[in-house]
């Protein structure tokens, strides 16, 4: 009886230890230490601030917590085992714009293509977020690679027609007097350099011509004389008769005329100083002028201005001497190619834009003052570091963009950029050529970014 009782305690003890075992066996959580190596805690390895003793995973991202171990040994990179190389794509060493995501050659020159491996091992930048494809596919979540791009773009601003100003002609008289007859009696009428717009009487220039006649009858009287002092005399006096009617605008041919006849011009004819359309006229018959009075006003339209309105932020990629195409709504299918003449030194307090003056040729005079026209600026082309402007989040303080990491994993970094072209901008600092970057869906990958690791201040994540 007592060999039995013996019997069963230790029948109880065997079943106890084997129940211990099994439980240990099947519930245990976490890898065993390999043999030889002492686990010193357990991290995250997304957020290596928090630590456990224990194995399982982390409370609030759900990521499972890897050993940390005496020997110095860290943690693999997520999803990637220790020591194993992953590679992100395949890229031409020749033309790293060219890439692939499987390996082969690039068929444009032939190459083989080369693998491009993630880091082999350490933890993720504080921040990075992992999004499963599946959720990557519902958010929209798109891509593009920075590449080197070129620079050329078109610069656009409207315009307005403007007169010449080189050329432009005022008509006024010297001197005072009556308008006779009118020749150019309308404004618009296109006139011809030397054409007549109007007679012109004046008692002044009247009495002046007859001292130039009076100055000629003594100067052929004195021909005969023996003393030269006075035919020195009387040719004076022709000359500084002859220089006042010139002063006053009196033509060579009428001079000329004057001096033919022997007679006086009554009235004196004034003519068109140069060729262009009268823009403004205020010469009537009979009517009493000053030489203050502004008669006519010529403007030659063989060349014109376009006066564009170049906005502060874009007065940078304009130069003097640069093409311009100008189009205008009355001739939508033909441009209009000009250069830049002048760029004026101040911006406009009010709508902030700088005035900026193109030279265009008019000989079928299409071009009309005071029409609307649309500029383009041909900027210069250089090759720079590019990324599609839809893939930076700009807070104010900083500028972000997320990199593809592979596997899910998006990198958030900070970057500097410079000049917007077209859809592109330029990075000065923070990607190299050939990375992958978020272009849509990236302010929902932000947010899950901020969930996890406050991406505002890029400091390491606290549990």
């Amino acid at each position: 009886m007592k060999i039995a009782k013996t019997f069963l305690i230790l029948l109880l003890v065997a079943g106890a230890f084997a129940a211990g075992y099994g439980y240990r066996r099947w519930y245990a959580k976490g890898p065993a230490a390999p043999s030889g190596r002492r686990i010193l805690y357990y991290v995250d390895p997304m957020h290596p601030a928090y630590k456990s003793d224990k194995p399982g995973v982390a409370p609030d991202c759900g990521m499972k917590l890897e050993p940390v171990y005496a020997d110095g040994g860290m943690p693999a990179m997520p999803g990637m085992p220790a020591g194993e190389r992953k590679i992100l794509h395949y890229r031409d060493p020749k033309a790293p714009d060219y890439m692939s995501d499987k390996p082969g050659v690039n068929p444009e020159t032939g190459n083989d293509l080369e693998p491009v491996y993630a880091e082999a091992s350490g933890a993720m930048p504080p921040g990075t977020v992992q999004i499963p494809l599946e959720k990557q596919q519902l958010i929209g979540v798109r891509f593009g690679t920075v590449e080197y791009a070129s620079t050329a773009r078109t610069l656009r601003a409207v315009g307005k027609v403007a007169y010449d100003e080189t050329r432009i002609a005022r008509v006024q008289t010297k001197i005072e007097g009556w308008i006779d007859r009118v020749f150019v009696d309308f404004t618009g009428q296109l006139v011809e350099k030397g054409q007549p717009l109007f007679t012109l009487y004046s008692p002044e220039m009247l009495a002046t011509q007859q001292e130039y006649l009076l100055a000629l009858r003594a100067h052929e009287t004195m021909q005969e004389s023996t003393m030269t002092g006075m035919l020195d005399y009387s040719h004076s006096l022709v000359e500084a008769s002859r220089r006042r009617l010139e002063l006053w605008d009196l033509g060579e041919s009428q001079i000329q005329q004057i001096a033919e006849r022997k007679q006086a011009l009554k009235n004196v004819t004034i003519y068109s100083p140069m060729s262009g359309y009268v823009v403004a006229r205020n010469a009537y018959p009979n009517q009493k002028i000053m030489p203050d009075t502004e008669l006519y006003t010529v403007v030659d339209l063989s060349t014109v201005w376009v006066m564009a309105d170049v906005f502060e932020y874009e007065a940078a990629d304009v130069q003097l001497g640069q093409p311009v195409k100008v189009t205008l709504s009355s001739y939508p299918s033909r441009p209009f190619a000009g250069r830049v003449s002048y760029i004026q030194p101040q911006v406009d307090a009010m709508t902030r834009t700088l005035k900026v003056r193109v030279e265009l040729d008019n000989p079928e005079g299409l071009l009309k003052p005071e029409m609307f026209a649309e500029v383009e600026f041909q900027t210069n082309a250089a090759r720079r570091l590019a990324v599609a402007a839809e893939a930076v989040l700009d807070s104010g303080r900083m500028k972000m963009v997320f990199v593809d990491r592979g596997n899910g994993y998006f990198e958030p970094r900070q970057v500097e950029t410079g000049e917007r072209f077209g859809d592109r901008i330029e990075v000065r600092s923070g990607l190299k050529a050939g990375e992958r970057v978020v272009t849509s869906g990236n302010f929902l990958v932000d947010s899950e970014s901020q969930l996890k690791a406050a991406v505002g201040g890029m400091t390491t994540h606290q549990h």
